[in-house]
């Protein structure tokens, strides 16, 4: 599997895209998130919506759902595809999707009121659920987003095992709560960590200065992504003192440079 970092910014990057990564196997793409600014992340990656042939999505913000409109549209109209994107995520999670945000945009057409199952393949899965795309499992790991007052706002991350048993951990947007998925942690190979890294801690997303005082050999696993601009130079990439910065502190991978590809398992 490739893991194509298309962006790797916060949601109000000015100088990165939004953190949606595609999964890469045997030509086939699986887009995580559809943020607001993806058709741009995608040039930018030489492709194209022509080029997504899934999509998962985490949670309902706009840095990860805002560019589900235009993957809609521009695959239903286009006469030259043939086969819609498959849509993958927490069967409650994507009727709020359409509830809540898509249908505003999409619920109508000249000539037709339409409805998710028009512009993709829908594949709801249940609580501890999981899915198969291309050969690849995917179970769906719930973590705590916010706390909206008295309840809960998850973020459903993904845990993927490659064909020859790799895992690899994809938190999503989550708070820094070890005790909640230390377990995940352990059992991945590598983890996708949401890192925030402004001067201050949102308590929406887990901080760099959280997830330093993780132990040395999960921190190892780790790529930090969904960071603010404070950490890029004028070109949009890791500055250098940052770069030194992740890796004294044990992070192996570091904070991932847009445009990265890495390459796991077969």
């Amino acid at each position: 599997m490739r893991i194509n970092f298309v962006g790797t910014g916060s949601a109000f990057t000015m100088k990165n895209f939004q953190t949606n990564i595609i999964l890469e196997h045997n030509d086939k793409r699986l887009l995580v998130d559809a943020g607001t600014d993806i058709r741009f992340a995608l040039r930018d990656a030489k492709l194209s919506y022509k080029d997504v042939n899934a999509l998962y999505l985490t949670h309902l913000h706009a840095d990860h759902i805002g560019g589900v409109e235009y993957l809609a549209f521009t695959t239903y109209f286009d006469p030259s595809i043939t086969d819609k994107i498959t849509l993958y995520g927490n069967n409650d999670l994507i009727r709020d999707a359409w509830t809540h945000v898509l249908q505003g945009g999409l619920r109508s057409v000249q000539g037709k009121v339409t409805n998710l199952h028009d512009f993709f393949d829908v594949q709801m899965v249940k609580k501890n659920g999981n899915f198969i795309w291309e050969n690849h499992s995917f179970r769906i790991v719930q973590s705590v987003h916010i706390m909206d007052g008295y309840s809960i706002v998850n973020s459903f991350g993904l845990m993927v095992e490659t064909p020859d048993h790799i895992k690899i951990y994809i938190t999503g947007d989550t708070q820094f709560n070890p005790n909640q998925i230390i377990d995940f942690y352990k059992e991945a190979d590598y983890i996708i960590q949401d890192c925030e890294t402004a001067p201050y801690m949102s308590k929406v997303h887990a901080h760099y200065e959280e997830l330093k005082t993780l132990p040395a050999d999960i921190k190892s696993k780790m790529m930090l992504v969904h960071y603010q601009d404070n950490v890029l130079d004028d070109e949009g990439m890791v500055k250098e003192e940052w770069v030194k910065k992740t890796i004294e502190d044990g992070f192996k991978f570091g904070l991932i440079n847009k445009n990265n590809i890495v390459t796991i398992g077969s």
